[in-house]
């Protein structure tokens, strides 16, 4: 099993866009697609499988948004992003959107056909949730390309020269790579080189001058933290953690530090400093958030302001203090997400204002520091490295439980430390915030990641904070959190597809639901994809 990094897997992406899964992936997608065909395109067929989410909410959730801003060259921050489907056509490629039949490994899955000046290939990617992705196919070789390393991509014709073996040889004794694969295409050769740092231009210029290659493509790491040199991590599950930490001599923000320098190779001081800059966006945002956002294509409007003075007024609310403050802060992040704003995915984009809603709103009532929140914001990251290794981010796979459970039981980890509680209770509180979510659909109304979404991150921040006082008072949550953990997979991957992230059951099918959805077609028909079928047409 390949070891989640906090600030790959966990605590990201920084990004724009309703979803991490559609918009951030897309993006990592559509970069590595332009690299495979060396900055130049002509024409794009995309097609989503049927069965997967995202035949009925690639338009609505930012897939389309992403994929093409990706193949534009733009980053997920990019402020262009809502344009994008406009910009693809202003630069003259041509895009063809299809629902087909055809073996889909995973329900976020995309087949791309890429044609260029002299150039043709074939990309199936994945997106596995919280922004992560894998390539597995490149013009039918298969493979497991997750971003995080640099890929030199060498197309050989399979008759002539120097025998492919030999020439791999030679490459893995002058480069020294993570690795020098031999692939079969569906007419050519092909070797794949991993290297943590660009193969020097001399020795691509060499390459493409060998008599049996036909193109070299480089696609660069789309991934902030790059694959270590070893995935031997400390530990990996909370059992494991727990006997390395038998002394308990460190607190859990410390053993997350630990475990993010050894697996980004990194010092623990630029761990924590990293996350104080993941802190201080999340900051940035929540004060645009409270000052009120707005966007088209969107359900509600800004509701931020409007609690903000139900809070200053006087009785006019039942609790005060720590709870409200929190309600204030998740929803500000959301709505942040749902204006095209920047906001960080932590752990995805449709649960991006539970965990740092509630993190902030303790860290403000306590008076906390930047530095405190970063420490409680790296101990939900690990609780999130535990839960990504042993289920997933992805609500196409496990529902929103794998979301906004995931997120809440991350939260509660993070209150325990920021109030300065041990591992153990730390551990406690997003067991039982955990148990409590199991079960959780998705189910968006409207097709967009923002109703019941919202509520629902109100909901993971309140689980968070009432689980995290359960644990500093010592209950007990009876059921260890690795066997949560295991058991929220299987009930996730147990809820039916159309409680999965397709807005085909639920509060998705809703009467008020599809006249909302109509509305929003009429009220706001860009940005739109490029002309192609229906969901659900061939």
């Amino acid at each position: 099993m390949k070891s989640p990094s906090i600030f790959n897997d966990v605590i990201g992406p920084v990004m724009r866009g309703p979803s991490s899964s559609h918009c951030a992936a897309a993006v990592r997608i559509g970069r590595l697609a332009r690299d495979l065909m060396g900055g130049e395109l002509a024409r794009v067929r995309v097609e989503f499988h049927r069965g997967g989410s995202l035949a009925t909410t690639h338009e609505s959730q930012g897939s389309d948004m992403g994929l093409f801003g990706g193949l534009l060259g733009w980053d997920a921050t990019d402020p262009r992003l809502s344009r994008s489907p406009e910009a693809i056509r202003e630069a003259g490629v041509e895009v063809e959107i299809a629902i087909q039949d055809f073996p889909a490994v995973h329900p976020n899955t995309y087949r791309l056909t890429l044609e260029g000046p002299g150039a043709r290939h074939r990309m199936t990617a994945l997106s596995t949730g919280g922004g992560m992705i894998r390539v597995v196919e490149v013009d039918g070789a298969s493979l497991d390309m997750a971003g995080d390393l640099h890929e030199t991509l060498v197309f050989l014709d399979r008759q002539g020269g120097e025998d492919p073996a030999t020439l791999a040889e030679g490459l893995q004794a002058r480069l020294r790579p993570e690795g020098v694969q031999n692939l079969e295409t569906n007419d050519r050769l092909l070797l794949r080189i991993t290297t943590r740092s660009p193969v020097p231009e001399s020795l691509v210029r060499e390459l493409e001058g060998h008599p049996r290659v036909r193109e070299v493509r480089r696609l660069a790491p789309v991934l902030p933290v790059l694959a270590p040199a070893t995935w031997e991590v400390p530990f990996l599950t909370v059992g494991a953690l727990q006997e390395h930490n038998e002394t308990g001599d460190r607190d859990l923000w410390e053993l997350a530090a630990l475990y993010e320098s050894v697996r980004a190779g990194m010092g623990e001081k630029e761990v924590l400093g990293r996350m104080v800059g993941i802190v201080e966006t999340l900051e940035r945002s929540l004060e645009e958030g409270i000052r009120g956002t707005d966007f088209q294509d969107r359900i509600l409007g800004p509701q931020a302001p409007r609690f903000r003075e139900a809070m200053e007024g006087e009785g006019r609310l039942l609790a005060s203090g720590l709870l409200n403050r929190t309600i204030l802060y998740v929803t500000a992040l959301m709505e942040v997400k749902s204006s095209m704003g920047v906001i960080v995915a932590a752990p995805t984009a449709g649960s991006c204002g539970a965990l740092p809603g509630v993190c902030l709103a303790a860290a403000h009532e306590l008076g906390a520091g930047k530095e405190d929140a970063a420490r409680a914001m790296l101990a939900a990251g690990l609780i999130g490295v535990f839960i990504v290794a042993g289920s997933t981010f992805a609500a196409e796979e496990c529902g929103c439980q794998a979301e906004c459970g995931a997120g809440s039981g991350m939260a509660a980890a993070a209150l325990v430390t920021l109030k300065g509680g041990t591992v153990a209770q730390a551990l406690g509180a997003a067991s039982m915030a955990l148990q409590n979510t199991l079960g959780l659909v998705c189910d968006p109304v409207a097709n967009r990641v923002e109703v019941p979404c919202l509520g629902r991150n109100v909901m993971a921040a309140s689980n968070a904070l009432t689980s995290a006082n359960m644990a500093l008072a010592g209950f007990d949550p009876v059921i260890p959190l690795d066997e949560v953990i295991e058991t929220m997979d299987a009930v996730g991957r147990s809820l039916p597809r159309e409680l999965r992230c397709t807005a085909l059951g639920g509060l998705s099918v809703t009467k008020t639901s599809r006249a909302v959805e109509e509305r929003l077609r009429v009220a706001s028909p860009g940005p739109v994809s490029p002309p192609g079928p229906r969901p659900g047409s061939s």
